[in-house]
């Protein structure tokens, strides 16, 4: 990850929560007194973001110590110790919460990817993430699929080119706009295309796209997409992925299932913070 990047997206959360200062803390606790906390496992799952969490309350106390006791993409069980933390009681009280909200919510993605990932190990479908992240936190999100098995598809509009169905609408069809972007865009660039039938998909290989995403598409739509296209693009399915369909999904033959869920629809995973 981007240290930077990563350094600015924890500083606007502590802003967010500190404002001027922690009032309970600071006319609770001696400035002086010290302490220990320990994050501990309540929930089954896969940890993420041990690095993010230390950084909280390095920024806070550039002295304070992070220990963790696993590392990111371990499986953990209720009861399991994560990590401690060393320093100002005041620090360990004023970051609890924030380091909290980022563990948890990367090691609740982390979870939902593994469980899903490993459902189509076998397969030879890849699973990977949308741009459905939560605003600001992209880069912390899309590391958290990452670390549970899955890989990331394109990070912004800036890295990859996709032809989704409203340009098609506004270009005026879809030999156009592959055209279009072919005269325009680096050589080095493949270009995706989005098709919601197998009449745009014939479409898109006529105009030699290099992906196409099949948007919503029925498992048996799905299937004869892959005879059509008979390797000459690669096919990603997308739209509805979830636990119960996607191994139905992978066996299609598809190349990529990409899933919107991963990081908009993933549950926290449950742990706390203890002072020792």
């Amino acid at each position: 990850m981007n240290d930077w990047m990563v350094k600015e997206i924890i500083k606007r959360a502590l802003e967010e929560d500190l404002g001027n200062g922690d009032i309970t803390t600071r006319n609770l606790i001696a400035e002086t007194q010290e302490g220990q906390g320990l994050f501990l496992a309540k929930a089954s799952g896969i940890v993420a973001g041990l690095e993010v969490s230390a950084t909280v309350f390095s920024c806070l106390e550039p002295a304070v110590q992070f220990t963790a006791f696993i590392h990111d993409g371990d499986e953990i069980k209720p009861g399991d110790r994560i990590a401690r933390v060393e320093g100002k009681m005041s620090t360990l009280l004023s970051g609890e919460r924030v380091a909290l909200n980022f563990l948890q919510r990367l090691s609740g993605i982390a979870s939902k990817t593994r469980n899903m990932a490993e459902s189509i190990k076998y397969q030879h479908a890849v699973l990977v993430d949308t741009r459905k992240t939560t605003p600001g936190l992209r880069l912390l999100e899309k590391y958290a699929v990452r670390v549970g098995g899955a890989k990331n598809h394109r990070f912004g509009l800036y890295d990859g080119v996709m032809i989704k169905d409203n340009h098609i609408q506004a270009v005026g069809g879809i030999q156009k706009a592959v055209s279009t972007l072919r005269q325009k865009v680096p050589h080095t660039l493949k270009i995706e295309v989005e098709v919601e039938n197998l009449q745009q998909l014939q479409e898109a290989l006529e105009a030699r796209a290099d992906i196409i995403l099949l948007d919503n598409m029925d498992s048996e739509s799905m299937r004869k997409a892959v005879e059509i296209v008979n390797g000459q693009a690669l096919l990603e399915a997308s739209g509805g992925v979830n636990e119960e369909n996607i191994v139905e999904i992978a066996k299609t033959g598809v190349d990529f299932i990409s899933c919107g869920a991963l990081t908009h629809s993933a549950p926290s995973l449950d742990i706390s913070f203890k002072i020792l």
